[in-house]
């Protein structure tokens, strides 16, 4: 096949061309005309040009070809050069003397015509140039258009083409299709790279008959992934995917799963590439439900992925403006007669300029999970430290406060130097910041969090284990984790005057944790009842709206102040 990128295929740094003729006086005087510009290699019938142009197809150029020879005529050459899709990217030129033949050969794949006798030298070989230079154009757009492994259109191509279909089809919905081959790495990690090209190569063949029966079009995005435009139609999309896994009957042993992502009846308002983007958050939407081969565009789904997007887009300018604010909830010892204040509980609170009050339940697991919490979490313990010695400055007391701190900074040994930092630069101790840590942290690689949460009670922070009982407790894991006071969830606390189950249940985590040594904090306390109740089963720090909701930090100190007052403390 012409190899575009190549412009000088022969020793002698000419293209190579073949002159196929029975005459050997025609071949003479063609050799003649093109071997100041060409390389000409001659064949005398049909079946000697074949041999050639086989062994030769890496490096020709071009084809000058008689119709009229022995063994086998011009015409059954055109049709084996065009049945084969590598022969099939040389041009031939025609050499008749019948006019009725060049129709007929135009229609079998004939590039052009010389006319016999020859004449005119200057023609030939202006047209013979003008042929190899038209296809050489031609191979060099399809190889900037087309994904060389599958033949597939490349990105950038199916995107304009498919808004160039747009704006001629401007009545014709369309459906947009992502594809996805699940855990493809593993077949290039197992079989190798040359197993997963065939295995690629064998997706986009059955895309191509999609294509051709669809009259969509189709290109591979990247990788393993593969976007389809169709025309809209009401056709089955599971069936056509179980058919598309079928499709690898020969590689069981890979289990092989193509996932779809469907945007039905895209909304051409916006641009290709995004309805492409809400098809691939289709196929996402089902990447762990292996009972399912299509996923479908949810807008809802879509619009909590944009808002998730700008959060997370948004968190820088969000520390650097201060749009985070720490609220503080207290916490109150119920052990006396009355109720003290003993310490609180800082909460984030996000005051975003265009969505207003963002849920701490929404972005607090979003950055978790896209590994930016540490960046808040650095910002409330800065924020604290800082609060609690304005608190003493201000009041002549020290108010402890307990601050959440993420499974992901108890990974890195660099949160030891953090909160020394913090505890000299506002002349504080240990014994003023504690510092909780959720019970499903215990859960996730939890050597490695023991370990560390070890190091901290050794260097004298107290740790609360926060949301106690909320899924992941055992009696065994709270015999061996290293732990200084329960935060007892509020669910437990919630409907204890309608359920004897709970208060048994309630009664019993208390009982274990005096049994280890361990102080128990109640959340969620909102009335009387739970928080008497509470009291006689020994639970001795209660925190929730009985007391107080929580408060900023102007109206905690407040609070205090008022304490005090109540205490007899001036």
């Amino acid at each position: 096949m012409l190899k575009s990128h190549v412009k000088f295929n022969s020793v002698s740094g000419k293209r190579l061309i073949l002159i196929v003729d029975d005459e050997r006086v025609n071949r003479e005087i063609l050799g003649q005309i093109t071997a100041a510009d060409f390389e000409p290699l001659y064949a005398a019938n049909g079946l000697e040009a074949m041999e050639i142009i086989r062994e030769k197809q890496e490096y020709l150029s071009l084809v000058l070809l008689d119709l009229l020879m022995p063994e086998m005529d011009g015409y059954e050459v055109i049709r084996k050069m065009r049945s084969d899709t590598v022969l099939s990217g040389i041009p031939i030129i025609v050499l008749t003397s019948e006019e009725s033949a060049e129709v007929e050969c135009l229609r079998l794949g004939a590039s052009d015509f010389i006319v016999k006798p020859f004449s005119m030298p200057e023609v030939i070989l202006a047209r013979i140039q003008r042929t190899i230079e038209l296809f050489e154009d031609r191979h060099i757009i399809q190889s900037t258009e087309r994904d060389a492994l599958t033949g597939l259109f490349n990105r950038d191509f199916f995107y304009r083409y498919a808004e160039q279909y747009d704006h001629f089809h401007a009545d014709q919905e369309m459906d947009a299709l992502a594809l996805d081959i699940c855990h493809f790495h593993m077949i290039n990690e197992l079989h190798g790279k040359e197993t997963g090209d065939e295995v690629l190569q064998h997706l986009s063949a059955f895309i191509k008959g999609v294509i051709t029966e669809t009259g969509g079009m189709a290109c591979r995005l990247q990788g393993d992934k593969f976007q389809l435009y169709l025309p809209h139609a009401d056709r089955e999309y599971e069936e056509m995917l179980i058919q598309m896994n079928e499709h690898f009957s020969n590689y069981k042993e890979f289990h092989i799963r193509v996932r779809g992502g469907l945007y039905a009846k895209a909304d051409k308002s916006i641009d290709i590439e995004r309805r492409f983007d809400r098809a691939v958050l289709a196929s996402n939407s089902i990447r762990r439900d292996y009972s399912r081969v299509v996923g479908y565009y949810d807008p809802k789904r879509f619009e909590r992925e944009l808002y998730a997007g700008r959060l997370i887009r948004d968190i820088d300018e969000a520390l650097e403006q201060e749009q985070f604010q720490i609220y503080y909830q207290p916490k109150y010892n119920v052990t006396g007669d009355m109720p003290v204040l003993s310490s609180a509980e800082a909460l984030i609170r996000w005051q975003h300029p265009e969505f207003g009050m963002v849920n701490p339940a929404i972005f607090v697991p979003l950055f978790e999970k896209n590994g930016l919490i540490q960046k808040l979490d650095y910002y409330i313990l800065r924020k604290v430290g800082a609060q609690i010695r304005r608190c003493r400055d201000k009041l002549g007391i020290t108010v402890p406060v307990s601050v959440n701190v993420s499974r992901v900074d108890l990974y890195e040994r660099s949160i030891l130097d953090h909160l020394e930092q913090i505890l000299t630069e506002n002349a504080l101790t240990t014994e003023d910041l504690f510092l909780e840590i959720t019970e499903s942290a215990y859960a996730e690689k939890g050597e490695q969090i023991v370990a560390m949460v070890e190091e901290l009670r050794r260097r004298g922070y107290k740790i609360e284990m926060d949301d106690f009982g909320t899924g992941y407790s055992s009696l065994n894991m709270l015999a061996d984790i290293p732990v200084d006071i329960l935060k007892m969830d509020m669910k437990f606390v919630q409907n204890l005057s309608s359920s004897k189950k709970r208060e048994r249940l309630v009664r019993l985590i208390i009982d274990i944790a005096d049994y280890l040594n361990v102080e128990v904090i109640a959340e969620g306390v909102e009335d009387t009842y739970q928080l008497e109740f509470l009291k006689k089963c020994g639970c001795g720090i209660i925190q929730g709206y009985y007391f107080s909701k929580p408060l900023p930090e102007e109206a905690f100190l407040e609070l205090v102040g008022k304490e005090l007052l109540t205490r007899g403390v001036k």
